[in-house]
């Protein structure tokens, strides 16, 4: 086959720095917006982006070129400068590690769905429910330890 196609999905999540509600609602619109341009720009694909003060979710297409990690990493670096610089809260950070689900073709609009209700979701699961989950949802095995 003289070309390469694929279908690489993932729905990502990942915390703010202590899980703090750091993402204030007057400027996470514009997050999500800086979130998927920086995912644009480093050549996935932004499908959807929500979240809620401490968390995000992001649905994203990727490349075979791409390495998860080195992706996650330069997302949130770029997005915590970002917020450093034009929302003037030099405490923000990301939360070291994240969660990473691969996404098949005929979920991606359950999966943008759900992303969409964020703040609908959480007035009744908080974000550790809802990451195990998706962990045990996914089959992934966890240390419930790691988890805060």
């Amino acid at each position: 086959m003289p070309s390469t196609y694929l279908s690489l999905h993932y729905h990502i999540v990942f915390s703010t720095k202590r899980r703090e509600p750091a993402i204030d609602a007057e400027w996470r619109i514009r997050l999500w917006e800086y979130l998927g341009g920086t995912i644009n720009g480093l050549g996935g694909q932004s499908e959807r982006i929500g979240g809620t003060a401490d968390h995000v979710h992001l649905l994203v297409g990727l490349k075979s070129t791409h390495c998860l990690a080195d992706f996650i990493r330069e997302v949130k670096k770029a997005t915590s400068m970002w917020v450093h610089a034009e929302m003037g809260s030099k405490d923000f950070g990301w939360q070291e590690g994240y969660g990473a689900f691969t996404v098949s073709p005929n979920a991606r609009d359950k999966v943008r769905s759900y992303i969409a209700n964020q703040e609908e979701h959480h007035r009744t699961q908080t974000f550790r429910e809802e990451l195990v989950a998706l962990l045990e949802r996914a089959g992934v095995d966890y240390d419930a330890r790691w988890l805060d």
